[in-house]
């Protein structure tokens, strides 16, 4: 097994795939792929923002330049498991991912309460930095079920399908579940495909027999969108 990947430089591309699309796909793309390292995973993530919300506002904003802080597992964790917490810029396109691996008790403590990690490394002084400059705090929670599979050719080039996509705005810790409203319609899979380079002519030519195309989707956005937005507009919390 592989070991844990704390740094990434890639893009990242985004599908939205209805049933009957993704089993065509699959059917076209099937043999190319093979199991990931985790290939069957409950994707837990806990996105901080500011109390405006200003982060995922600028986001949706379409910049150049973006950031996002979370807090993320594979599975719903006991105290002493492993979780990480990922600093995710995006600038140009591309995707750069930097995180620390810490215990969930001590990663929700310095996120939530600025009680600082026992370890140090340039990655924590980075999050670090961002914690004291932006003063961000838990928002919502995004669950999903996510299969993952790489290349037999090339494993740098990952796809994972996110089925289930759920959320909530309490109880925002991830050892209480992943539990929570769903954000897409039953059935519809969220298609990501990530890569260093190009994607390889097997995959484009898939792709563009179906016309699958790509999508602009976030869940953190799209939760806030929908459903958080509404909220606060009504409840007068969010000024111009």
């Amino acid at each position: 097994m592989n070991e844990t990947k704390l740094t990434f430089r890639r893009t990242e591309k985004k599908y939205l795939l209805s049933p009957e699309s993704f089993d065509a796909l699959w059917q076209r793309i099937g043999s190319y792929l093979e199991p990931d390292d985790y290939p069957h995973s409950t994707v837990c993530s806990i996105y901080y923002d500011t109390d405006d919300y200003r982060l995922i506002r600028e986001s949706i904003e379409g910049p150049v330049y973006k950031e996002k802080l979370r807090l993320r597992s594979y599975r719903v964790p006991g105290p002493e498991d492993p979780v990480f917490v990922e600093l995710k810029k995006k600038y140009k396109g591309v995707v750069y991912k930097r995180r620390v691996s810490l215990p969930a008790r001590e990663a929700e403590a310095w996120l939530d309460r600025d009680e600082h990690p026992d370890e140090d490394s340039q990655m924590i002084r980075e999050i670090d930095w961002f914690l004291h400059s932006v003063r961000p705090r838990a928002k919502a929670l995004l669950a999903c079920d996510r299969d993952a599979w790489r290349s037999l050719e090339d494993p740098e080039l990952r796809i994972t399908f996110d089925r289930d996509i759920r959320w909530r705005e309490e109880d925002l810790h991830l050892s209480s579940g992943s539990d929570g409203e769903l954000l897409l319609p039953a059935g519809e899979v969220l298609m990501e495909i990530k890569t260093p380079t190009a994607a390889p002519l097997w995959l484009a030519h898939a792709l563009s027999e179906l016309k699958i195309f790509p999508t602009s989707f976030s869940k953190y956005g799209t939760c806030y969108k929908e459903h958080i937005l509404q909220e606060y507009i009504f409840g007068g919390s969010i000024h111009a």
